[in-house]
């Protein structure tokens, strides 16, 4: 299998470059970031891409943006992108597409060399692979969003109005109600948010910080 590595750690890369030589694999290019990246594919298309989340020259979102492109431009061309922690934005973005091909690894994982092995043999053929840490966390993200689906819109109103720092009354003046009214939706956020009463806790503070979560 002919493949292209884009990482910005020599040591890393290095290793990388060996262990898939060693399995019977051909790295043709091994570049230190995006814009290196991108240049190699449009010379030289290869079987599977590895590539890390951060690289220069601000090691944030370079590779994961590469990784973006490149499954925009080349769909067919199977991507492993490695990170150093999970990225949950990163990895929500890059599984949204259409999925095969497609993996999402904690660089941990690469000192197992087996499993590694494996993971890009299983993607080259089409299918997919995402670190379990990723997914734990990411359906963690999901549980902590569901709350908010299960408010009703005058109830997600009054909520991104407490978020504004609004007392009662002043939500009941901005959305023409009773303040009663207001009483009853801000019970009902508590409730569906699942934020009981407690001398320690400020359940207004908590639903505020759930909203703010969830956007």
């Amino acid at each position: 299998m002919r493949i292209v590595i884009a990482e910005d750690s020599v040591l890393l890369r290095d290793g990388l470059t060996r262990m898939l030589a060693d399995h019977g694999h051909e790295v043709v290019g091994a570049v230190e970031d995006a814009v290196g990246l991108v240049q190699r594919l449009e010379r030289e298309l290869p079987d599977l891409v590895i590539a890390d989340v951060r690289m220069p020259p601000t090691h944030t979102d370079e590779g994961i943006r590469a990784a973006l492109e490149v499954r925009a431009r080349w769909p067919e061309l199977p991507v492993v992108v490695l990170s150093q922690y999970v990225e949950e934005n990163y990895a929500s973005e890059l599984l949204s597409g259409e999925l095969g091909g497609i993996a999402y690894v904690l660089k941990d994982r690469v000192t197992d060399v087996g499993q590694f092995l494996e993971t890009v043999d299983r993607v080259a053929a089409g299918g997919t692979a995402i670190d379990p840490e990723v997914v734990s966390q990411l359906l963690a993200r999901t549980r902590r969003r569901e709350p908010l689906s299960d408010l009703s819109p005058r109830e997600r109103e009054v909520l991104a109005l407490m978020a504004e720092g609004r007392s009662n009354a002043a939500i009941a003046a901005r959305i023409v109600v009773t303040p009663r009214a207001v009483e009853k939706h801000v019970k009902s956020i508590f409730q569906k948010l699942r934020l009981p009463p407690a001398d320690t806790d400020h359940r207004r503070v908590l639903a505020v910080l759930r909203y703010l979560e969830a956007r």
